[in-house]
This record gives C-alpha cells, structure tokens and sequence, in this order.
C-alpha cells in the first residue's frame, strides 16, 4: 500500500545525491545539472503538496480526526516500516542538501519534495480516528 510513493521518495533522493555530491567535490561540470535537479525537485513537490493537502481536507470533511503531525509526519497515522522509509529519505535529504548547500544553494529546496510525499502518503493511505462529536453547551454561548 502506498509502495511507489516510498519507491519514488527514495528515487528523487538518488537523483539529487548523484550530482550533489560530486558537485560539492569541485566537479564543476555538474553545476547546472544539481541545480536543474534540485529546482525541479522543488517544483515538483508544489503539485503533490497541493494534492495532498486537498486529500486531508477531504477526509478531514468526512470525519477523519487528523492533525500536521499524524499526516505529515506519519504520527500513529502508518506502520514503523511506512514511517521509517518516508521520514529516513527526508533526513536524509536534508543532510544532504545541507552538506552541499555551499556548492548548490538550490539544494536546500530538495527536502521539500521527501517531504511531500510523506505528506501524500498521509493522505491518501493513513489511518485516523473518527473525529469526536461536538460536546452542546446549554443555555447558549460560553
């Protein structure tokens, strides 16, 4: 359930890892390539953070009782393994992007992307209880 998002977290980070790297070790000839890596990286973390979010909203209107931390976070809301795959690909490519960041600055942007998609596999394989029902007050407003 959800295995391409966690496939696809794991991809993105290669991606920026292969020529981040080499990059920060003074091979010049890849400046443009960790640079166009990391810019569309970022820019294809927008979509996907829009869609994710419109999915909670969604389960959040039928009932769902979901919180950033459940959600993005994977908080109670997915498995250790899920949690594990999809918060170690974002740690990882923040220590990467921080590690290279003089060489790129544009990889600071990249985390945003492992990001993503824990927030997209949040919202669309998550589990969340059943929000509470309103408690009525009597006799009006408090």
């Amino acid at each position: 359930m959800g295995r391409r998002i966690i496939v696809l977290s794991w991809a993105a980070l290669a991606c920026f890892t292969i020529v981040a790297i080499p990059d920060a070790l003074g091979l010049h000839a890849v400046d443009g390539v960790a640079a166009g890596i990391s810019l569309a990286l970022f820019l294809a973390s927008l979509p996907i953070w829009f869609y994710a979010f419109a999915l909670v909203l969604v389960r959040s209107t039928r009932g769902d009782d979901i919180a950033v931390a459940s959600w993005v976070f994977l908080a109670g809301s997915a498995p250790n393994d899920v949690r594990r795959h999809l918060l170690g690909a974002t740690g990882a490519s923040i220590v990467i992007a921080l590690a290279t960041a003089w060489a790129n600055p544009f990889g600071v942007l990249v985390p945003m992307f492992s990001l993503g998609m824990a927030a997209l596999w949040g919202a669309r394989h998550g589990t969340y209880p059943a929000r509470p029902a309103p408690v009525a007050v009597k006799g009006g407003r408090r």
